[in-house]
């Protein structure tokens, strides 16, 4: 039985064994997005973080329940449908969509669950309901607030000082709480707002409450893990602790994950100072997986810089990727090499990349493990190390069957290597201003002449690809090009 999984728990701010409630099941709620807009990448490198967690859970047999909610009932969404003349709940549809086109891009894969607040208002007035029957919370014209003194653990989670936060928090203009500290679980009915029936009058969910009202009805009372990004530690996750273990009397979450800040060109990430990168945009510069293996090249937890280098590298790394696997893949051919003795300890890698991943979700250890393999694999392809053609072809399959295994894990290498190599190719080549068909046009008159035996026309034409920035390397399959333009 393998050692369990250490996991950093915000919580308590030390690394845990994994044990989840339920032995051999793990039931996860990560905060979705608030679709009011596209999402940025500061978004998307957490979301990725939590797919690639799910994906190791279930890789290592857990029967994994998967809760990603979306909050399309929020102040950011009815100020976004003022500016714009849409209806509240139809814009957020409309973004909801946009996420869903944007996840397929970046290969994230579907949770099991993905509600929204505005199907669940039912599931949260009876939260509500049950907040004001243990007196933690309390009426005011037609709003509802939850009391924060009755919840002596609160500010646990983000360890902040209870006194500092009552000095520098305010009453705003229109709330009407007792404390400034209290927080809203239902907002009474403006003009112009989404509104729905409830006990208090018509009205609106706050914020916080969506969260545990939606984790429990498809989690239960107690989830092993919540992620989300640090900046929702505080309130955002400290509310749900809150409301959510003053009504039903047991800890909420076993375990709490945050992930780090992306930062751009030195500053963090931040709608306010309007240094925002949305996703879509992106993906236009950069390929999908090269855009994962970027946001799975530091710990999640740590900060992660985001530049047009840091961008370019993990193309990069990705090109190299996929063009070992092409030399491999046409090494082995295809044929079933069979059973035997390999060379070295290819099985060093698979067992690096779990001590990694078992390790508080280490992707850059992850990641190192799978670079391991693969100079592995050039290796044995360019210098082998034996003269047995047999053990070196039973050794690359070992090494490629782990590194499907890896990159499942790590949703990377999905592609075929030929397509891959072609969209990148034609992707480079559009940057730097080349004529693809004019690339493939002069590519087919060469293997003509080639064909023929002129060699000096397929000299002459090789130059001139040269000369648009193009180089060719001609392999039994066929010339593979690529973008070199000049220095």
């Amino acid at each position: 039985m393998p050692a369990p999984i250490q996991i950093y728990n915000t919580l308590t701010g030390q690394k845990e064994p994994f044990q989840p409630l339920v032995p051999g099941e793990v039931r996860i709620y990560v905060c979705g997005p608030t679709v009011y807009s596209y999402v940025h990448i500061g978004n998307a490198r957490t979301f990725t973080s939590f797919d690639v967690i799910v994906r190791y859970l279930r890789y290592r047999g857990y029967r994994v329940h998967y809760v990603r909610n979306f909050t399309d009932v929020d102040d950011k969404i009815i100020k976004a449908a003022q500016d714009s003349g849409e209806d509240p709940i139809q814009l957020a549809a409309r973004f909801v969509d946009a996420f869903a086109e944007d996840a397929r891009a970046l290969r994230l894969i579907e949770p099991d669950v993905s509600p929204r607040v505005s199907d669940h208002i039912p599931d949260i007035v009876a939260f509500i309901a049950k907040l004001l029957e243990r007196g933690v919370a309390y009426e005011s014209q037609g709003d509802v607030y939850f009391a924060v003194s009755k919840y002596p653990a609160y500010a646990r989670l983000s360890r902040r000082n209870l006194d500092e936060l009552r000095a520098g928090e305010r009453v705003q203009p229109g709330e009407q709480k007792r404390e400034p500290l209290d927080f809203a679980l239902w907002k009474a009915a403006k003009p112009g707002e989404p509104a729905w029936d409830s006990p208090w009058g018509r009205g609106r969910p706050g914020w916080h409450i969506e969260c545990s009202a939606m984790s429990m009805r498809y989690l239960g009372e107690t989830l092993d893990i919540h992620g989300g990004g640090m900046d929702l530690l505080f309130p955002h996750h400290e509310n749900e602790v809150a409301q959510s273990e003053a009504a039903t009397g047991k800890p909420f979450c076993r375990y709490w994950m945050h992930c780090g800040f992306l930062d751009l060109e030195g500053a963090k990430m931040s709608k306010s100072l309007g240094n925002v990168v949305r996703l879509r945009d992106a993906l236009q510069r950069v390929d999908p997986e090269a855009l994962r293996c970027f946001f799975l090249s530091t710990h999640y937890r740590s900060p992660l810089a985001f530049s047009d280098k840091s961008l370019a590298d993990a193309e990069l790394r990705m090109e190299y990727f996929y063009e070992t696997l092409r030399r491999v893949d046409e090494r082995l051919g295809g044929q079933d090499v069979g059973p035997g003795p390999v060379h070295g300890q290819p099985e060093r890698f698979l067992a690096e990349f779990e001590a990694a991943m078992d390790d508080d979700f280490n992707f850059a250890g992850a990641l190192g493990s799978l670079s391991g393999m693969f100079a592995a694999m050039n290796e044995l392809v360019e210098r082998p190390p034996v003269r047995d053609r047999a053990l070196v072809g039973r050794t690359l399959a070992q090494l490629r069957r782990q590194v499907r295994a890896v990159a499942s894990v790590l949703g990377l290498l999905e592609d075929d290597p030929a397509a891959w190599l072609l969209r990148r190719r034609e992707r480079a080549a559009r940057a730097h201003g080349i004529d693809v068909a004019r690339v493939e046009q002069l590519l087919g008159q060469r293997q003509a002449a080639r064909a023929a035996k002129d060699f000096a026309t397929a000299d002459r034409l090789r130059e001139e690809l040269r000369a648009l920035g193009v180089s060719v390397m001609d392999t039994p399959q066929g010339p593979v090009w690529k973008v070199s333009p000049p220095r």
